[in-house]
């Protein structure tokens, strides 16, 4: 059994204080518990797949480290500013970090930007930081929005590679569905798009009202039923006119959009 493995080579540092800058450092596979480092600057070294347990990292600046696979548990990294540093696959949890972090240090891949930028949502979420984690939000959905894309359009051997054949076919499925509850409320974070989408539907039902109900050749109608329309979403005025399943999907689309908004307002005013 032993054959099958061998030691990582990780080496635990425990209870370090940093007293000194420090460049071109090979600090890779470490376990850093209670690190201490306070004004310091590091400039490109390399921690990747190191773990930082309840480190202590304040108004540091990294320049151009690396951070692949490294994994930050507990730890304040408040103040501390990351330039041309590397985060791929790198996670985060119950961790003080600044939100200009997603500005400047995304992984180049829109898969691995995903990534990081979820392990930052859940991270400021965990820390009670909802506006952070709003950032985050917007910065993981645009990079699902282009992942998508490219994973059913791009020629790139990487997507034709990991989506062949069918697999192509249902991420396109992902991605237009994807398209559509962003155009429709930005996936749960635009309250604006929410309301173009309100103001749409308002036109569809008085449009809909003067060709089946009113004279189209008159400006007067279109006044009428666009002051009418409203009153119809809202179920206020059900005109005898419209036909049952019309005023049924009327109603089911004014419920679907009051769960938006109040799924909407939740995520954008609860605090923990």
């Amino acid at each position: 059994m032993n054959d099958h493995f061998r030691s990582s080579g990780r080496t635990v540092l425990t209870d370090l204080a940093v007293t000194r800058d420090l460049n071109g450092e090979n600090l890779h596979n470490r376990q850093f518990v209670r690190l201490v480092a306070k004004k310091r600057r590091f400039t490109d070294c390399d921690f990747s797949y190191s773990q930082f347990d309840s480190a202590y990292l304040r108004n540091c600046t990294f320049d151009s480290c690396k951070f692949v696979g490294c994994k930050f548990t507990q730890s304040n990294l408040r103040g501390s500013k990351f330039e041309g540093c590397v985060f791929d696959y790198a996670e985060f949890s119950h961790t003080q970090v600044e939100p200009e972090i997603l500005d400047a240090s995304c992984p180049g891949q829109e898969n691995l930007q995903q990534k990081f930028a979820r392990t930052l949502r859940v991270n400021f979420h965990q820390i009670g930081d909802t506006m952070a984690a709003n950032k985050a939000i917007k910065v993981e959905l645009e990079a699902a929005r282009v992942h998508l894309y490219k994973a059913w359009q791009s020629r790139e051997s990487y997507y034709r590679k990991k989506y062949p054949g069918i697999k192509r076919v249902s991420v396109f499925i992902e991605w237009f569905k994807f398209v559509l509850l962003d155009a429709f409320w930005g996936n749960g974070e635009s309250p604006l798009k929410l309301l173009r989408s309100l103001i749409a539907f308002v036109l569809i039902i008085a449009l809909g009202d003067v060709y089946f109900l009113r004279d189209p050749m008159l400006l007067r109608s279109y006044g009428e039923a666009l002051g009418n329309a409203p009153q119809v979403l809202l179920g206020i005025d059900q005109p005898a006119g419209f036909a049952g399943p019309v005023l049924a999907l009327i109603a089911g689309l004014r419920y679907i959009m009051l769960a938006c908004l109040v799924s909407i307002l939740v995520k954008r005013f609860s605090w923990r």
